[in-house]
């Protein structure tokens, strides 16, 4: 394993948040106040958006410190959990609020109201839909205003920035030193107080605005450091102007994101690379997504002129490939120089890190990503790691989610995954499965994100919710024609369906619209006399889709199921694996009182006798299963059939010669997820022979895997069963034998019975 896992306290978050309402309760609003004294309140954390609830810690008398609560609130907002009904538990006797962050949420401003109660010196309030930067400065108190240090406003809409009042709000800012109004409807007017009143401000980020004279930033030059331009091609005629006064400045993005923009009315821009006499102490310079605008010598002098330069954005410009600033030999002329493009490993690497909000920089990065990813020998936890983000917030992008699909398999593949840790894998699946959810009509994302879910790692030893899993890779089966795609789902499915619960099995299985199309893939097998591996996959997961679950045999039965396997068990029969996944489907069948006389057909029937007799312990184990439920019922039930060829007590009799010649295995032959269905046969009206294959398989499964069963049977009440029978006077001694033995290893693994 080449990563730690996550800390102890990012997993105690992890564990509050997925448990919320064990810490906290609702509050609804009276006549008489706030109580919590009403049913039907509603329990849902995040749904409404009603002024009259909210929730409170259940402990009065919690108090967070300043680190955790500002940590509880981010983990919130990532969980979908912050709303303006939960955003109450802060308030200032449970909590202590300095840097607040706030985006995307179903946040308003009387939620926001909370923040009154802090002294909060940082604040990032973006992308709410209904919530405007007046109303975030509102919200603050008067000393939070006058104590404010940095603050990001960007995507925020503003009531109307030309209002004394919100002029005079934006200028009593008077400690701030990071201001960002990036794509809002700043105008000239604020932009001007802002530069005359804002005397501490260093950085500032005007990326996306109107502004078109940039001489107002003139009045920060004692100050400033830090300058964001990015779409701004329309104020670049007073750039080289304004920079010329800004000596101090070390950051400076002039980028292009919307590539839309044109860009021929911004040369201005690029007579920036030409001046090699102003800002001597520029660290950062980004010019990325300026495509052929780029001269290749201007950007090299500016380079060996400005010394203190560090980071390079060069994304979306032709000159990112030249070998000047690619090629490992070239840059040994820059040793400090970090490049964000798309020339080499390193440039993508760090254009993922850099750029993660930028959709259009993100997905030409995985595109070259991915042609790197085919050729990875070694485990790369660090590259997967970036490609992560930038699928969570894109996730509307097909662009993105299919270039990121296709890292993420090539990043995953063979024995990759292995030296990748749980909890990022875990990540990876999750957001693989929203992609699938998003795009499902999209034939090569989905078989980019079978590729990756195709792993044992992945299917075995990684938490998801494995029921959405193999819901969405069933409608993938359906959904396209594909040879590769069919094989692949078909083996994910049917080890899900084994380790979804017997609730979640039935939901899948009894859609008719999977179960045709299982069938359809069986039947295909059939006609071509093909014994592959898909058809062992779906032979697999219908067995296990049926497991427990008499709402999929229904259906399996109303498609046809029972007459295709019995073609099936006569074309390949010898064929012991197939054989044996047919007989535990039809096991399952026979478990189901209502259904038992579909199978009691003269050919079924006929099959399941020669079956007993097989000399594979598998094949005869579950053609014996089936025998002991069907004959359970009584000689009405077998009578009623009208069966010519064997009676029941032929049945019955060759049921006790293949159990009793069986040696034991050496492994387990199957799993159980409950021993209920063994509890008819194990009355004590029951024939001896019916009950001697229960007791049989009780013991086996106990004796083989006693951790597992043992604490099962004796939960389920099975020993109770057992006991009946051995001090039934007239039970047979095989029985008594088996089910004492039974009883002893339960003792043996400190089961009180």
């Amino acid at each position: 394993m080449y990563e730690s896992p996550i800390s102890l306290e990012e997993a105690c978050l992890n564990v509050v948040c997925h448990n919320i309402l064990t810490y906290i309760e609702p509050q609804i609003q009276t006549k008489d106040g706030w109580t919590t004294d009403i049913e039907d309140i509603g329990s849902d954390c995040y749904d409404d958006e009603r002024s009259d609830k909210k929730y409170k810690f259940r402990d009065p008398g919690i108090f967070l410190i300043n680190q955790v609560s500002e940590k509880l609130m981010n983990k919130m907002m990532q969980k979908k959990l912050l709303c303006d009904a939960t955003l109450n538990i802060f308030t200032e006797y449970n909590t202590r609020l300095k840097s607040v962050r706030i985006k995307n949420c179903k946040v308003t401003k009387c939620g926001l109201q909370i923040l009154r109660q802090h002294k909060i010196t940082d604040v990032e309030v973006t992308k709410l839909r209904n919530v405007n930067i007046e109303d975030v400065l509102d919200c603050l108190n008067d000393w939070s205003l006058q104590n404010l240090r940095s603050a990001n406003f960007a995507h925020c809409p503003c009531t109307d920035m030309f209002r004394f009042n919100f002029i005079a709000l934006v200028a009593s800012l008077k400690s701030l030193k990071s201001l960002n109004l990036a794509f809002t409807e700043l105008n000239q007017v604020t932009f001007k107080v802002i530069c005359e009143d804002l005397k501490t401000l260093e950085k500032i980020d005007l990326s996306g605005t109107s502004i078109k004279d940039l001489r107002p930033l003139e009045m920060l030059s004692g100050t400033l450091v830090s300058l964001s331009l990015c779409d701004m091609v329309t104020a670049s005629e007073h750039l080289i102007t304004a920079l010329k006064q800004l000596i101090l400045l070390r950051f400076l993005d002039v980028s292009i994101f919307n590539e839309k923009l044109d860009k021929k009315v911004s040369y201005h821009v690029m007579d920036l690379l030409d001046r090699t006499d102003i800002l001597p102490n520029l660290e950062t310079l980004d010019i990325s997504g300026w495509k052929e605008l780029i001269p290749k010598n201007s950007l090299l002098s500016f380079i060996d002129s400005h010394l203190k330069l560090e980071f390079l954005g060069l994304v979306l410009t032709s000159i990112t490939f030249d070998p000047a600033f690619c090629e490992q030999k070239s840059l040994d002329r820059f040793p400090n120089l970090r490049i964000a493009g798309l020339g080499n490993e390193d440039q993508i690497k760090l254009t993922l890190h850099y750029y993660k909000d930028r959709y259009n920089y993100v997905q030409k990065a995985l595109y070259h990503l991915f042609q790197l990813t085919g050729s990875f020998v070694d485990a790369r936890p660090d590259v997967f790691k970036l490609v992560l983000p930038a699928m969570e917030v894109h996730s509307s992008r097909f662009g993105v989610q299919m270039a990121a699909t296709a890292c993420i398999y090539n990043l995953t593949r063979l024995e990759l995954s292995k030296h990748i840790h749980p909890q990022t894998l875990s990540r990876g699946v999750e957001l693989t499965l929203v992609a699938m959810e998003t795009f499902p009509d999209e034939f090569q994302l989905q078989k980019n994100s079978l590729l990756t879910l195709c792993s044992d790692r992945i299917l075995q030893e990684v938490t998801f919710d494995r029921f959405r899993c193999a819901k969405l890779v069933l409608d993938a089966l359906c959904g396209f024609e594909d040879f590769n795609m069919n094989r692949m789902a078909v083996a994910i499915c049917s080890i899900l369906a084994s380790k979804v619960s017997t609730e979640e099995t039935s939901e899948l299985g009894a859609r008719p619209v999977y179960m045709r199309k299982l069938l359809s893939m069986v039947q295909s097998r059939v006609e071509l006399a093909v014994s592959d591996i898909t058809l062992k996959f779906t032979l697999s997961a219908l067995w296990n889709l049926t497991d427990e679950s008499p709402a999929t045999c229904s259906v399996f039965l109303d498609q046809g199921g029972s007459y295709l396997y019995l073609k099936v068990l006569q074309k390949f029969n010898g064929n012991a694996q197939i054989e044996t996944k047919i007989l535990g489907l039809l096991n399952n069948i026979a478990e189901v009182i209502r259904l038992r006389e579909k199978l009691l057909t003269d050919e079924l029937v006929c099959v399941l006798y020669d079956l007993l007799q097989s000399d594979n312990i598998d094949v005869s184990y579950f053609a014996a299963g089936i025998v002991a439920h069907l004959t359970s019922d009584g000689d009405q039930a077998w009578k009623s059939c009208k069966l010519p060829t064997y009676t029941r007590s032929d049945m019955l009799e060759a049921l006790t010669y293949a159990v009793s010649k069986w040696k034991v295995p050496e492994s387990e032959m199957v799993a159980y997820r409950s021993f209920k269905p063994f509890f008819p046969l194990l009355r004590v009206d029951v024939d001896y022979q019916v009950q001697f294959w229960a007791v049989w398989a009780i013991n086996h499964v106990c004796t083989k895997n006693p951790s597992r069963y043992c604490q099962m049977l004796y939960e389920e009440r099975g020993h109770i069963l057992l006991g009946n029978l051995i001090n039934f006077g007239t039970a047979h001694p095989d029985i008594r034998q088996l089910s004492q033995d039974i009883l002893q290893t339960l003792r043996d693994q400190g089961v009180p019975v």
